[in-house]
């Protein structure tokens, strides 16, 4: 296959390096709206240049995976779709539920393949946690702990592109508390703050954040994440049961140390950031999207999937602003009665939630 990756900042020259060593691609093309920027990342990994976005589409690929800034997702998805062409996206397909229904009608309606980039699904520990859960190792649940805690702020540009910490970074936790315990959220109640730079303030974002969720059969789930996390990249979820309990993210470079006298001191080498901490993760979906694109397997992450995430978060934000819990049916017929998703339609079933099989397996 001829991959076209567009995008070529942080996480699309990371996918360049990994595409190029993946099995079944013969060639990566690489496409920018900065055509300097795309010709810089093809002379370093050695992959020809098509050089705009336009010259990219037109250079007669097989696939596409888009890792641009979020606001050109959605339009870069619905060009692939009227294009015909299998398409990998990291998340979101847009910062709104609006936009990120239209690009799927388009997808939807053009009858071609979009796999989003949630790489948790792909971790080892995240998987062993579900199958620990699907099995009954763990019993009935009674309690997770999630949290997405980075080790320093993100450029003060950033925030109005990536929608804000709980849709750029809780809403991973959202998607894997769904893809690991087969259920759907019912009920949020979020909040946040701001103790840090003033640049959150103004963009109407926080620097922390945490919500309480009640999942469909009553399990309670925390989920907090801040941009200020001093000690490193800390990405974990606890899972406790009437039975025993796990966790993810708990190892040799989980960035803390015990309080007890003779605890375990914090590691020398800790997690730096999400490509460090989820490097063998993005290869393996990245892995699974091409066997995806070739019919050899099917799509482990829909796009319904980040529909779904993004309705959590989007009902985490509302219940942030008003103060109050926030149920999802609620929140979904209401948003169904003229803010986007046409009546008759709400928001369709995914396949990581209570029948759900994803994730490749």
């Amino acid at each position: 296959m001829r991959i076209g990756l567009l995008g070529a900042g942080r996480i699309g020259s990371f996918h360049a390096e990994a595409l190029i060593s993946t099995p079944g691609v013969d060639e990566v093309v690489v496409g920018d709206a900065d055509g300097a920027r795309a010709a810089g990342l093809a002379a370093r990994t050695g992959a020809p240049a098509a050089g705009s976005v336009d010259a990219l589409f037109a250079a007669g690929v097989d696939a596409v995976v888009i890792a641009t800034a979020t606001a050109a997702h959605a339009g870069l998805i619905t060009r692939a779709a009227r294009a015909g062409l299998p398409a990998y996206c990291e998340k979101p397909i847009a910062t709104d539920l609006a936009g990120t229904v239209r690009a799927l009608k388009e997808v939807e309606a053009a009858g071609t393949l979009l796999q989003m980039g949630f790489q948790r699904r792909f971790d080892a520990g995240y998987r062993a946690a579900r199958e620990a859960v699907r099995s009954g190792r763990l019993g009935r649940l009674h309690t997770i702990r999630a949290l997405t805690s980075d080790p320093a702020p993100p450029p003060p540009g950033f925030l109005p592109l990536s929608g804000g910490l709980v849709r750029d970074c809780l809403v991973h936790d959202f998607d894997a508390v769904r893809w690991v315990t087969g259920r759907e959220v019912t009920e949020v109640y979020a909040t946040g703050a701001n103790g840090g730079a003033a640049f959150f303030r103004e963009a109407g974002d926080v620097d922390t954040a945490a919500a309480l969720l009640t999942l469909d059969d009553g399990t309670l789930v925390t989920a907090t994440a801040t941009r200020y996390n001093g000690a490193g990249y800390d990405v974990r979820m606890e899972l406790a049961g009437e039975r025993d309990q796990l966790v993810v993210g708990l190892g040799a470079r989980t960035p803390f140390g015990s309080a007890e006298p003779g605890g375990p001191a914090a590691p020398r080498s800790p997690w730096t950031g999400f490509l460090d901490r989820f490097d063998a993760a993005y290869r393996a979906e990245l892995a699974a999207f091409v066997r995806a694109a070739r019919g050899e397997a099917p799509n482990p992450c829909s796009g319904r999937e980040a529909l779904h995430a993004l309705l959590v978060a989007e009902a985490c934000e509302l219940s942030r602003a008003r103060r109050r819990p926030v149920r999802l049916d609620e929140f979904a017929e209401s948003y169904a009665g003229g803010d986007g998703i046409p009546d008759g339609e709400g928001i369709p079933g995914g396949n990581g939630g209570a029948g759900g099989s994803a994730g490749g397996e």
